[in-house]
């Protein structure tokens, strides 16, 4: 990967990881634990695309694995996040364009149901069945609600500072096109470049009215 997508990545991936030990993983909240950093790796699959969605998804899950306290086998979440980064990344528009905030948040509950059921999948698979004690249901359920209320408020965000370390012209484009605003934008009505746009407009015709009212007081 480029470099500033590397750097990005990993500064999100450690940060992420940092606040899901320290901060969600003691809220002690009934069922799973809000998953943040799946929801990093779901915004940058979502700009960079399959393969680097898959490359930040199995790191962020090694680092997952091996960050204390540790209590399953090392590579069980890098194989859990590289899937779900990979698919992520296969649903990004060619054009880079998200003009609906439904389809991001259908996916992080899609990924909250498929990380849980892989995870407790791989887990089965090496005797880990702590997945029956605790109850199957309850941690599908509390996983997609933590997830999709936590989304709004760092996907978008997560999504506009990959596109600006992209340097992607759609991100810089007056249309309004850039994915980040597109979802931020939804439920409103309004396109952020169309606004933008008759904001310009209407600056401009106050400008020449202005200097109409001058010429005609310096006429007089």
């Amino acid at each position: 990967m480029p470099f500033n997508r590397t750097l990005l990545s990993v500064t999100l991936v450690v940060v992420a990881l940092v606040v899901q030990v320290s901060v969600l993983a003691r809220l002690q909240l009934p069922g799973a634990t809000p998953d943040l950093l799946l929801l990093v790796v779901l915004g940058l699959a979502f700009v960079y695309g399959p393969v680097s969605g898959s490359l930040i998804g199995f790191a962020a899950g090694l680092l997952a694995d091996l960050a204390p306290p540790a209590d399953h086998a090392a590579g069980r979440y890098a194989l859990v996040l590289c899937v779900i980064g990979y698919v992520a990344g296969m649903t990004r528009p060619e054009n880079g364009q998200i003009k609906s905030a439904f389809a991001p948040m259908a996916f992080v509950a899609v990924a909250a149901v498929g990380s849980t059921l892989l995870y407790a999948g791989v887990g089965a698979l090496v005797g880990d069945t702590a997945a029956r004690h605790v109850g199957l249901g309850s941690l599908l359920f509390t996983a997609v609600v933590y997830d999709l209320l936590l989304a709004p408020f760092t996907v978008p965000l997560i999504m506009a500072l990959a596109r600006r370390t992209e340097n992607d012209p759609v991100a810089e484009s007056s249309t309004g096109g850039d994915v980040a605003a597109g979802w931020l934008a939804s439920g409103t009505g309004l396109r952020i470049g169309s606004q933008r746009s008759g904001m310009r407009l209407r600056a401009a015709r106050g400008r020449a009215a202005r200097a109409g009212r001058i010429k005609g007081v310096k006429r007089l």
